[in-house]
């Protein structure tokens, strides 16, 4: 099993993922021919997510998914670091116990 950072860790990439696939959408939804980008996550086995980078089922501009999509993702990575933010702190002290 991965370590309660490597998870959280995982899970920061996946969110930053998220919000850099939004926002390449919403610069490019002018451009002609531009087919928008989405982000899958899928579970891994040990913990954590891991994604991948697909075109998106509907084509066009959805500047609505998008703006939430990317809210989302601010979410994700602010929830996930709080996460590894408690794990830093909790090993500190349990090693300022252990000493």
């Amino acid at each position: 099993m991965s370590s309660i950072n490597a998870i959280a860790l995982s899970g920061m990439h996946a969110a930053q993922a998220q919000l850099d696939v939004a926002a390449g959408n919403v610069a490019n939804a002018q451009t002609a021919g531009f087919r928008r980008r989405a982000v899958q996550q899928s579970p891994q086995a040990d913990g954590g997510v891991s994604t991948q980078v697909v075109a998106a089922a509907k084509p066009g501009p959805s500047l609505e998914a998008d703006v939430v999509s990317q809210l989302q993702a601010k979410s994700a990575y602010l929830a996930n670091l709080a996460v590894f933010k408690t794990g830093n702190a909790m090993a500190g002290a349990l090693l300022d116990q252990k000493a």
